[in-house]
């Protein structure tokens, strides 16, 4: 009941937000215009590293970086010219929000954010 409630009030108020899996924590998804956001129970300088790291196995330099002391944003170019977007920010002393934005505005690549997602947390997983 909750759900159908949820779904007609975003039906109803134009909300781009979807939420994908099942209860909070590792899994749950959330993908809102064109941002997929998932948090993980990691602190923010080891969740910043790994997406550093990842990038740079993925041969995609940063081009740009920006923080504020809450959240560092990374800005950063596939080597089709995609942009990429990845957000890190800090929820809680052991817990970190990671959004990833692929792709041009209305062009969002929903596939290959899951995908960075799916890297950052295999490396949290090892780590």
């Amino acid at each position: 009941m909750i759900i159908l409630v949820c779904a007609g009030y975003w039906g109803v108020t134009g909300c781009a937000a979807v939420i994908v899996g099942a209860g909070a924590g590792a899994g749950t998804y959330a993908y809102i215009d064109g941002e997929l956001k998932r948090s993980y129970e990691a602190k923010y300088e080891k969740t910043y590293q790994v997406c550093v790291s990842i990038l740079n196995d993925l041969s995609q330099p940063i081009t740009e970086e920006t923080t504020d002391g809450v959240s560092t944003t990374l800005q950063t170019k596939r080597s089709d010219g995609t942009p990429m977007i990845i957000k890190v920010t800090i929820l809680e002393s052991d817990r970190t929000e990671v959004g990833v934005r692929t792709g041009a505005v209305g062009f969002w690549k929903k596939d290959i954010s899951k995908q960075f997602h799916k890297f950052v947390e295999e490396r949290l997983i090892s780590k």
